[in-house]
Parts: C-alpha cells; structure tokens; sequence
C-alpha cells in the first residue's frame, strides 16, 4: 500500500499575483482643467489682497468709530465737552481720509460744505451738523436730543462719506 504523503501542498503557492493599477496622479490631466483652477487660484489671491487692501484702508474709520463709541459710552461729560470731542473726532477723521492740504484750512460753513460734499448730504450745512462749527461758541450749549443727532451724523459721515 501506498502511504499518503504527509506533506500537506500549499493551495495559495500555486496562484499568480494580480498586478494593481497605476495610482492616480492628483494633478489634473487636461489643460483646461489646470487652466481652471490657476484661474481660481488667481481669483482667490486676488480676492485676499483686495479685502486686505480695504480693511488697511478702512482702518481710520473703525478706529474713529471706536473712539466715537467712547466719547458716547462717557456719560457724565458735559455737552460742551461732548461737542468738542466731536468737533475734534471729526477734524483728525478728515485729516486721516483726505489731503491735509485739502482739509487744514477750513472752517466755518467752508468746513461744514466740505464735510457736505463728501458724505452727499446737507445735514452739516443746514442741520444739526451746523453745532460742529457753532456749538463751541454758543453760551447755551446744545440739548442732549440735539447732540444724539450730533452723534448719529457723525456716525453715518464717518461710515459713508468717500475720498
């Protein structure tokens, strides 16, 4: 009789390894398609530098509204003291957005038509913009409802007004 071998055969030695398939490159492989995202890229640098560009540039008007927010928050002044950080909140806002050669000389109804002609308005001229230029010699100082519109056109003038 014959005796089985004792050796067991290996049933994976005989098989044959699958060859896998190439990676996938992550690099796109049209032209149009690289076209595209450098035009992307482009557009997203382009975008930063833009709106970091603004905000550098806009940088006086959060810190003149900042201070104004101060000069509000101080409520114990008294409104002749309140009118003057005014007055002077809006003098150095000018100086720091426009040419100082273009905004040092002014006053008077010169000062309140030049604050006028940038914010597109009437409100310094004829309104209650007029105390920036008066309030301060006036005996009788302005009431506490004048001097919150004071504050308001202040506000919006600082937020709007263009250079």
């Amino acid at each position: 009789m014959a005796e089985a071998p004792s050796v067991t055969a290996d049933p994976v030695a005989g098989l044959i390894d699958v060859p896998l398939p190439r990676e996938v490159s992550l690099w796109p492989q049209t032209w149009e398609a690289r076209l595209a995202i450098a035009l992307l890229l482009a557009a997203i640098c382009a975008t930063v530098w833009r709106v970091a560009h603004q905000r550098r540039v806009n940088r006086y008007r959060r810190e003149a509204l900042a201070e104004l927010y101060s000069i509000e928050q101080a409520r114990n002044s008294m409104p002749s003291e309140l009118l003057s950080k005014l007055t002077l909140l809006v003098r150095r806002t000018a100086l720091a957005a426009f040419p100082r050669e273009q905004v040092a000389p002014l006053a008077g109804t010169a000062w309140l038509a030049f604050l006028d002609r940038s914010y597109g308005g009437e409100e310094f001229s004829h309104g209650v913009g007029r105390l920036l230029a008066s309030g301060p010699y006036q005996q009788i100082p302005p009431d506490g409802a004048e001097l919150q519109s004071l504050v308001r056109l202040v506000r919006r003038w600082i937020g709007g007004h263009h250079a």
